[in-house]
């Protein structure tokens, strides 16, 4: 027996009725006026003592029979969107929880700068000259706690001086070679803008904290997130921007969010538009890392499907082999394949071939 309940044969010539009626009520009134007038639907069969009830019993039947089957599918379909939900909901609680537990202290990268800047300035302090009991000159260097012995002897005045110069020059010239700006990445794979923010990154994303003045909340802030720009300001402080630049890479902005944690912080995320490639800063003109010098074991590979992780992989073995000036592995693969094509043909000579291995 036909089930006509999802039949769809006849839906061409409803269409066309449903066109031409333009509404739910002369559509129906079309039904039932040919049941009126070409059938005996309404007066039942004969000897029926009172069709007209049977046929409105048999049309609410009907009708409570589709309401019942729309019903279930609406069911059906709020509870796939309700499963869909709850999965991506779940993803990202198991993301965030990723973050957070892999997430850098910006107060262990701020007082890891400092310790860096100190350190620095310390190297790059000049010999200290002091003037000894003798009338001569005691060059000793500010770290060091032994004294240098002065000179027995009466110094002319030019020898002093020139005494004097000298470790000064040594350290006007070495200055400029320790004053060079360090970019090496920080912890997290990223780096530090004095007095901005802090950043850290993985593959997929980038991970900004601002610090704020206590009690900030989100309402306090101006963030604008673009696909190639970012700014972060202060409402009170009008026209003034802690940052105000363009992004070094492109970002996606529906999969990018910033929240305020502790009323002290704003926490950025970035969510690269490719996530194959590290940014050597968060934005153009601000200070830069070196990203030959990222440690891939900091990367979340594991979070990568198979074929993904292996490109991505590829992709680090290549760059170190750019850096130290080895061939990458494509190009090893061209020339195994040289190399075995030259061992099957021992006959042929190659001394003058030129290969181009592009």
């Amino acid at each position: 027996m036909t089930n006509f309940v999802d039949d769809e044969r006849f839906d061409a010539m409803y269409m066309h009725v449903s066109d031409t009626a333009r509404g739910i009520e002369p559509m129906l009134d079309t039904v039932f006026s040919f049941l009126r007038r070409k059938t005996d639907f309404f007066s039942g069969p004969p000897g029926a003592e009172n069709g007209t009830a049977a046929a409105i019993a048999k049309v609410n039947q009907v009708l409570n029979k589709h309401a019942k089957l729309y019903q279930e599918e609406q069911d059906k379909k709020a509870a796939i969107a309700a499963a869909k939900k709850k999965k991506k909901e779940d993803a990202e609680a198991k993301k965030k929880a990723e973050r957070e537990a892999n997430a850098v202290n910006p107060m262990q990268l701020a007082a890891e700068a400092a310790r860096k800047a100190a350190a620095d300035a310390k190297k790059a302090e000049p010999g200290i000259v002091e003037m000894g009991n003798d009338g001569g000159f005691d060059i000793s260097s500010s770290s060091s706690s032994t004294p240098a012995p002065t000179a027995s002897m009466p110094q002319s005045s030019s020898e002093p001086a020139a005494a004097a110069a000298e470790p000064a020059k040594k350290a006007a010239a070495a200055a400029p070679e320790e004053a060079k700006e360090d970019d090496t990445p920080g912890l997290g794979n990223g780096g530090t803008e004095p007095g901005k923010y802090v950043w850290t990154q993985t593959l997929a994303e980038v991970s900004v904290t601002v610090p704020l003045p206590d009690n900030t909340r989100g309402k306090d802030l101006n963030v604008t997130i673009a696909r190639t720009s970012l700014k972060v300001g202060l409402k009170k402080d009008k026209g003034e921007w802690i940052i105000n630049a363009p992004l070094t890479k492109t970002a996606i902005v529906d999969d990018s969010f910033w929240t305020v944690e502790d009323g002290n912080r704003l926490v950025i995320n970035l969510q690269k538009s490719n996530q194959m490639e590290w940014w050597d800063s968060l934005c153009q003109g601000h200070k830069k890392i070196d990203v030959k010098k990222i440690s891939p074991e900091n990367s979340s590979l594991g979070d990568l499907d198979g074929e993904t992780r292996k490109t991505v992989e590829k992709m680090m073995f290549d760059q170190r082999q750019k850096a130290m000036g080895l061939p990458t592995s494509d190009e090893q693969t061209k020339m195994d394949a040289i190399d075995n094509f030259k061992k099957a043909h021992p006959e042929m000579d190659f001394s003058k071939a030129k290969i181009n291995m592009s």
